[in-house]
C-alpha cells in the first residue's frame, strides 16, 4: 500500500456522487437518446440495462478494486499490484486516454456554455430549423468563440481541481449532482405533459423485441462502456480516495443506477418533446445543438416564457454534466503528475490545464478555419474522438478485465469486495467469471464492431 496519509473522500455519499459525476456526462444526455432513437427505443433500453448489470458493473468493480487496494494514481496502481511486470502500461494507458479525451471533450463542453448564453439571451425564439443549423455551423467555424468557451470551461475545471479531493472534487459533486437531478426531473415532467407526447412515451417505455438484433446488442454494450467512463482511469483514481470501509459492490451499483437514471431522464425530456412536434430524435451529435432547440421552440410555441426557462435550464444541466466529467479526467492526469513527478498539486493542475487547453484549441480550430486539413478524411477533432472512443477505451477495458480476472491475487479481490459488507459466494464467483470470460469477449466484440468489421 502507498502512503496512508493520502487524501480520501470525507463521506460515503461524497464518494458515490463523485464517482457518479465521473460517469455522468454528455454521453448520457445526447449520446444515449440518439442511440435509443436509432436502435429500437424501449427494447434498446432493456438491453442496455442488461449490459450495465452483466458487463458494466463488474468492470467498474475491477477498477474500484485496483484503485482502492493500491491507494495510488492509475499508473502506479499496476506497479504496486504487479511489480516488475509490463502491466504498468495498462495504468499509463488509462492516464493517456483520460488526457486525450479531456483535450477534445472540453471543446464540446465549451459549446454548452455558448448555448446556455444563447438560451439565457432568449435567442432561440422565432428561429427556423434552417437558422438553427446555420447558427451552429457559424459558431463552430468561428476562430475565437469556441476557443473562448473552451478556455473558460478549462479554468472552471482547474479551479475545482486545485481545491483538492474533499474541498474541490467531493464538495463540487455534492452540489452539482443534486442540481443536475432536480433540473432533469423538472424538464422531464414538463416534456411528458406536452400535447402529443404519448407516442414518445410509448417509444421509450413499450419495447418491441422484434427490433433486437446483434447490432442493438453491440450498440448497447458500447454505450455502457462509454457512459460509465470505463477504461480511462477516472474510476480507478477516484477509488483510490475511497475509505477502507466503502462497500465497492454497493458503490458500483449505486453509480451505475445514478448514471442510468440520468440517461433515462434525458430520454424522457427529448422523446416526448420531439414526438409531440413530429421530429425523430436520431440526429446524432447535432441532436443537442440543432434538433433540440428546434424541438423546444416548436413544442412550447404558445408559451415563449416556458421555452426560455426550459432551454436555459437544459443547457445549464448539460454544462454541469460536462463539468463533472472534465473534473474526473483532469484529476486522473493531475494526480499522476503530482505523485509520480513530485510536483505540487497546483503546479500539476496548471500543467494539465495548459497542455490540454492548447490541444483543445487546435481541435476547436480544426472544425473551423482548419477544417480543410484532414487525415483519412477526419479533422483533428474527429481523429481524437475516433482514437480514444473506438480504440483506446475498449483496449483499456479489455486489459483491466484480464488483469483483475486472471492475474490479480484472488485474495485481494475477495478482501476488497468484502470490505464494508459480506458479499455472497455465488455473487463473488459470478463477478470473477464475468471478468475472466464475459467482459473480455464482450469488449472484443464491441471493439471489432466500432471499427466497422462486423
Amino acid at each position: 500500500m502507498s502512503d496512508e496519509s493520502r487524501a480520501n473522500f470525507g463521506s460515503k455519499i461524497g464518494a458515490i456522487l463523485a464517482a457518479a459525476g465521473s460517469a455522468v456526462g454528455l454521453g448520457n444526455i445526447w449520446r444515449f437518446p440518439y442511440q435509443t432513437g436509432n436502435d429500437g427505443g424501449a427494447a434498446f433500453i432493456l438491453v442496455y440495462i442488461g449490459c450495465i448489470l452483466f458487463f458494466g458493473i463488474p468492470v467498474m468493480i475491477a477498477e474500484f478494486t485496483i484503485g482502492r487496494h493500491s491507494r495510488s494514481n492509475t499508473a502506479r496502481a499496476y506497479q504496486i499490484l504487479a511489480p516488475g511486470t509490463q502491466w504498468k502500461w495498462v495504468g499509463r494507458w488509462g492516464v493517456l486516454t483520460g488526457f486525450l479525451i479531456l483535450s477534445y471533450y472540453a471543446v464540446v463542453a465549451g459549446w454548452t456554455l455558448e448555448y446556455f448564453l444563447q438560451a439565457a439571451g432568449n435567442s432561440f425564439i422565432g428561429k427556423t430549423p434552417e437558422q438553427f443549423t446555420e447558427s451552429f455551423n457559424t459558431f463552430t467555424a468561428s476562430p475565437w468563440r469556441s476557443v473562448l468557451w473552451l478556455v473558460l470551461f478549462m479554468f472552471a475545471t482547474h479551479f475545482i481541481i486545485v481545491k483538492g479531493v474533499q474541498q474541490g472534487i467531493e464538495r463540487s459533486a455534492k452540489i452539482l449532482m443534486p442540481v443536475l437531478f432536480i433540473l432533469l426531473i423538472i424538464m422531464a415532467f414538463c416534456s411528458v405533459l406536452l400535447p402529443g407526447s404519448g407516442p414518445g412515451l410509448e417509444f421509450l417505455l413499450m419495447p418491441d423485441f422484434n427490433k433486437v438484433n446483434s447490432g442493438v446488442l453491440l450498440s448497447a454494450m458500447g454505450q455502457t462502456f462509454y457512459s460509465l467512463s470505463l477504461g480511462m482511469g477516472c474510476l480507478c483514481t477516484y477509488a483510490s480516495y475511497f475509505q477502507s470501509d466503502t462497500n465497492l459492490t454497493k458503490t458500483a451499483i449505486n453509480v451505475a443506477t445514478i448514471d442510468s437514471m440520468v440517461a433515462i431522464l434525458a430520454g424522457l425530456i427529448i422523446f416526448p418533446a420531439a414526438f409531440s412536434v413530429g421530429i425523430q430524435p436520431d440526429a446524432g451529435p447535432s441532436l443537442v445543438f440543432i434538433t433540440l432547440p428546434n424541438v423546444l421552440t416548436r413544442a412550447f410555441a404558445g408559451l415563449p416564457w416556458l421555452t426560455y426557462i426550459l432551454s436555459t435550464a437544459f443547457y445549464l444541466l448539460l454544462a454541469l454534466a460536462a463539468l463533472t466529467s472534465t473534473i474526473s479526467m483532469h484529476e486522473v492526469v493531475t494526480v499522476y503528475l503530482h505523485e509520480e513527478f513530485k510536483m505540487s498539486r497546483r503546479k500539476a493542475a496548471w500543467l494539465v490545464t495548459s497542455i490540454c487547453g492548447f490541444i483543445g484549441i487546435i481541435c476547436a480550430l480544426s472544425m473551423g478555419i482548419g477544417k480543410e486539413y484532414t487525415l483519412f478524411g477526419m479533422t483533428l477533432f474527429d481523429i481524437f474522438d475516433f482514437v480514444t472512443a473506438k480504440l483506446m477505451l475498449p483496449i483499456g477495458g479489455f486489459f483491466i478485465s484480464i488483469f483483475t480476472g486472471w492475474y490479480l491475487d484472488k485474495k485481494i479481490l475477495h478482501d476488497e469486495l468484502n470490505s464494508g459488507g459480506h458479499l455472497p459466494v455465488f455473487l463473488y464467483k459470478a463477478i470473477v467469471f464475468i471478468l475472466r470470460v464475459v467482459a473480455p469477449i464482450g469488449i472484443g466484440f464491441v471493439f471489432i464492431n466500432e471499427l466497422g468489421v462486423l
